[in-house]
């Protein structure tokens, strides 16, 4: 069964179709991690992060995008190097805003027994907040990503890219500055796949999010981003920082166009650089 996410907008989110870098929301400084196996995944990785933008890293496999986006998630320490965040307030611990983060992992990681609006409730849920209190709150979310009907269904009733929007509702119900995604649509099909990069697009395009997407699909990445970041192994670091100045909103049109070709090989050429630059 086919669902889409709905045409919804907010006043306090960024015009449609604005991709302009703002101030830092978060930058990594001499970012390096190394592993108790000695395997050195990130090493003096430089990255400011702008609000409101779209960046992609992309790069092959084992060349630390995952690493990297667990440091920013707090969910990993770096060996050495820091993470900032310009706009935190003093109160925040360690200058993290830990409420204003989503995170959106590779599987949907839900819970099989439990149903959509209690899978959806969980973050909530963790902060004390009540399933009758949140009610609202997780309805309107499942809403935008097109579930509202389905809240009480079980994973197990719904297709692969039904389940990846409600891993996408759970993290946008908190109602995050930061979104964070580690391929999360790597094991889709190629229409599913498009299907929701569209329905991100707009959702970012309609609410002002700041987006970390992690991908090793050049298509993807210039479809989706305002900018890519290029990242190669052992070590891991960032070789290429590539703006995609293309207007949005972005659909098939864009997919079709000239511009969108000599992105993706420009991309591509930094892609290969990147695989030449790791087997070195």
């Amino acid at each position: 069964m086919q669902t889409t996410i709905a045409d919804t907008t907010t006043s306090g989110g960024a015009p449609r179709g604005t991709h302009a870098r703002g101030r830092p929301l978060v930058s990594l400084r001499n970012i390096s991690k190394t592993f108790s196996s000695g395997t050195v995944a990130l090493k003096d990785l430089n990255l400011d992060i702008a609000e409101g933008e779209f960046i992609s890293l992309l790069g092959p496999s084992g060349c630390g995008k995952s690493t990297a986006l667990r440091i920013v998630a707090g969910l990993g320490e770096p060996t050495s190097g820091t993470v900032e965040w310009p706009g935190a307030t003093a109160s925040e611990a360690g200058g993290k805003p830990d409420r204003e983060i989503g995170f959106v992992f590779q599987e949907p990681t839900l819970m099989p027994w439990a149903t959509v609006f209690n899978n959806v409730w969980l973050p909530l849920r963790l902060r004390g907040v009540t399933k009758s209190a949140a009610r609202g709150a997780v309805m309107d979310t499942l809403h935008l990503v097109g579930l509202d009907a389905f809240a009480g269904a079980y994973p197990r009733e719904l297709s692969g890219g039904m389940k990846m929007r409600v891993s996408i509702a759970r993290a946008l119900v908190t109602k995050p500055r930061l979104l964070l995604m580690d391929e999360p649509f790597a094991a889709l099909d190629e229409i599913t796949r498009f299907k929701l990069n569209d329905d991100l697009l707009h959702l970012w395009e309609s609410f002002g999010w700041t987006v970390i997407f992690v991908t090793h699909s050049v298509f993807e990445s210039v479809y989706l981003s305002s900018r890519i970041a290029v990242m190669a192994a052992r070590p891991g670091r960032i070789i290429a920082d590539m703006p995609i100045d293309a207007p949005y909103p972005r659909g098939e049109a864009f997919r079709m166009s000239t511009a969108y070709n000599a992105f993706c090989k420009q991309a591509s050429e930094a892609l290969h650089n990147a695989i030449v630059a790791s087997t070195r």
